[in-house]
């Protein structure tokens, strides 16, 4: 056995015995556990019926189905936040011109974001309603590790992003060149990273 199964079995062997927890704790602590673990395989088991042994508390999960699911729809959400970012762009080079940029951009970047998410966005709201359904069906599912690691770079992406967008506004004051295209563009990124975030806010601890 693994060593956090002699843990497992040992908390429930000490419970099913009719030991109490500071007891266990104690002893475990005593034996070299970190409280963390300790208090982990203590969580690992609630209390049963009089005459009914310990029962174990649901565990966190990974599976490959939920590999596939989740990680879809976290490439999806990153291609639908980049694309419509290249498309906001876009459009506030046209509608707040700077008579000092000289650059156009190829219209062909602008066409290659709209194709790109014209499949992805009705993909990504239907295999998220998928999961969704399939999360209020059977709550289990919230456990997932792969959600749960997967939600955690996504907003570990969105803070990054809106961090480096906020230095970039203030070195842009700073250094006198916060035009208003520039705030605008900025703001669409801030915009865009707060969608993300607001997606995955309750992912971590569901």
């Amino acid at each position: 056995m693994a060593r956090r199964d002699d843990l497992a079995e040992f908390v429930r062997a000490g419970l099913a015995a009719g030991q109490g927890r500071e007891a266990l704790a104690a002893a475990l602590s005593a034996a070299g556990w970190s409280a963390r673990e300790v208090a982990a395989a203590l969580d690992g088991w609630a209390d049963g019926a009089t005459g009914l042994p310990p029962v174990p508390r649901p565990q966190p999960y990974a599976s490959a189905r939920d590999a596939l699911t989740f990680g879809l729809l976290f490439l999806l959400l990153g291609w639908i936040c980049f694309h419509l970012v290249m498309i906001g762009f876009a459009l506030l080079d046209t509608l707040l011109p700077d008579a000092a940029d000289y650059y156009d951009p190829p219209r062909s970047s602008l066409r290659w974001s709209v194709a790109t998410l014209i499949p992805t966005v009705p993909l990504f709201l239907w295999l998220n309603r998928r999961v969704v359904a399939a999360t209020r069906g059977d709550a289990g599912r919230r456990r997932s590790l792969v959600r749960k690691w997967l939600a955690s770079v996504t907003l570990l992406v969105a803070a990054l992003t809106l961090l480096g967008d906020g230095v970039a506004v203030i070195y842009a004051a700073l250094n006198g060149d916060l035009t208003a295209r520039f705030a605008a563009k900025a703001a669409l990124i801030a915009v865009v990273g707060a969608i993300a975030l607001a997606y995955y806010r309750d992912e971590i601890d569901g």
